[in-house]
Parts: structure tokens; sequence; C-alpha cells
């Protein structure tokens, strides 16, 4: 059976984004959080503990997600989640951002095998939690998966995500799908792809060349189009007729929930900026429109921009 899971993008898919897309579109089996990073002082921060409590994914099938190099740190994450009632916790091995990467963390540790291998085998050996994995290719070269399969061989895990790029190409250049079908003969795990799922014609592309992947995941493509998970799970890229007045209601959702977290209207501003850059995708006759909402002052000029694009514009 096809399923769909939303690939986390840290800053963007959070509680409010997800119960917002889940109540006007639909179509993700289990949304997977932005990672959970520990402090040195072994502390969640409040935002992270904001965005997997129960109370705030009522209506939601989630899966928290850790990203760390140390075993320790993967522990008291698994057992706080626990606590919380969750039975799976994600391993961010896809992080591709330098920041991350560089610390040996998220992609950054795609070429460390033995200390995944260590990680993994303490994760077994002290917790009955269920563990995933989302990884890439490696972080400076597509070979480093091939290291790193033979351990995740010896370990008890729900699924594999592969987004079959490397670290250093942060979302640049082609997805390398001959290096990601050589994975597919690799492992036992159940294997979901994940990356540059963009439209339903893309999907059936993907599904053609894969026949034997059923599982996938869909990260920016999700924010881009929203309609885009239910279309794939009906076979049809026809959008529905309402189109326009659902995007503008999953908008105005997120806006008041953001609206409620932030202070000020700067802060805002920038943040519904950053999710136009996503949106403003899935409306090609309305090329300024992206830069009117970045220029706008006040939440009157941001309205009156977002009205221009959605009001001129039909959703395609």
């Amino acid at each position: 059976m096809l399923t769909i899971h939303s690939s986390p993008l840290q800053g963007f898919t959070d509680f409010r984004f997800r119960n917002a897309f889940q109540r006007f579109f639909g179509g993700i089996d289990r949304y997977i959080a932005p990672y959970i990073q520990v402090n040195g002082k072994m502390e969640i921060k409040p935002a992270n503990e904001r965005d997997i409590l129960p109370a705030n994914n009522k209506s939601l099938n989630l899966i928290p997600q850790v990203i760390t190099k140390d075993a320790d740190e993967f522990l008291f994450v698994a057992k706080y989640v626990q606590k919380l009632g969750y039975n799976e916790l994600n391993w961010n091995l896809g992080c591709p951002y330098p920041m991350i990467a560089k610390r040996g963390m998220g992609s950054g540790l795609m070429s460390i095998p033995e200390k995944i291998n260590e990680i993994l085998n303490r994760v077994s050996a002290e917790t009955d939690i269920q563990v995933s994995v989302k990884m890439r290719l490696g972080y400076e070269s597509p070979q480093e998966i091939f290291h790193v399969l033979p351990v995740l061989e010896r370990y008890r895990l729900s699924n594999i995500a592969i987004h079959p790029r490397t670290g250093k190409q942060l979302y640049r250049g082609e997805v390398d799908l001959k290096t990601f079908e050589e994975c597919l003969g690799l492992s036992t795990h159940k294997i979901f792809y994940n990356g540059d799922i963009k439209s339903v014609q893309r999907f059936r592309e993907m599904k053609d060349r894969f026949p034997s992947i059923n599982n996938w995941m869909i990260g920016r493509g999700l924010i881009a189009d929203p309609f885009l998970p239910a279309m794939i799970k009906a076979d049809n890229p026809v959008y529905p007729e309402n189109r326009y007045e659902v995007f503008n209601s999953f908008h105005d959702a997120l806006f008041s929930s953001w609206e409620e977290a932030l202070s000020g209207q700067k802060h805002l501003l920038m943040k519904m900026y950053t999710f136009w850059e996503f949106f403003i995708q899935s409306f090609p006759g309305s090329p300024k429109g992206l830069k009117k909402i970045k220029k706008a002052q006040n939440l009157s000029d941001y309205r009156e921009a977002v009205r221009q694009i959605t009001g001129n514009t039909l959703y395609i």
C-alpha cells in the first residue's frame, strides 16, 4: 500500500504547519517532526518540547526526530519521547547544512560508520524504542552510503529513508537515482524514497522506475504545493475546483497560529516570507508577488500583497 511521510524542514514543518496542513489537505500518513537537539546540559529546548507535545499534535500521526553524534544524547531523547507516549524515534543522518554537518551530525556522520554502529549498538541494548533513519548518500561522496548500509543491516530498524544527494550538494543538482537503485539491493530494511517529488507526473516517473518502493517522503514539494500528497494518493493531477479557497483558508490558519506565537509585526512578516518562498512556486502568474511580500512593511501591506497573488491567479 502506498504511504507518504512528510520530510521535516527545520523552521517550517512544526506543529503549527502540520495541524493546518492536515486540516485542509491531508494525504500524509505520518509526519516526522523537525529534529530535537540536546544542549550540553542535557536539556531539550522549549520550542522542541512544544513541537512534539501530544496536546499540540492531537490529529497527527507523529514521529519525533533526533540529531546527534552521541549515544547518551540519543538515549536521553529516546527516553524523553517514550514518556510522552511515542514508540518510534527517527535519527537524522541527512541534514546537509554545514553548521550541522561540520560538527559531525546529520549527513556529516555518514563518513564515520563506526560511530553510527557504536550509537545503534548502545540504543538497541538500552532501550526498546523503534528506530528509523533518514539519510543522504553521504556528505562528501555518494559512496559513503555503501559503508553505512552494512552497519544498518545489523539492527532492527522501522525503515530507512534515503535522499539521493550528498550533504555537500544541499538541494542543488540532480538526485543520484543510479546510486539509490544500487542501495535497494544492499538492504533488507523497508526503504523510503525522498527527494524532488514536486508533481504527480514526477511521482509517476519515480514509481515506474522503482516499482518495489511503496513508501515515499516529500519535503519541500509539500510546502510548495500542499495539494500534492492527496493528488498523488488519488493518482490525479487535477486540482480541486475550490483550490483557491482551500489555499487561502490554509494560509489564514497558518498565519493566525504564527501571529499568536510571535511578538511584533516584523517577526511575523519575516516568518511568512520564508513560507512564501515556497508557496510562490504554485503561483507562476505572479512573478513579482514574492518581491511585494518581501517589501511589506506592515500587516496591511502584507495582506494586500497576498490578495494580489491569490486573488488574481488560480492555484495551479
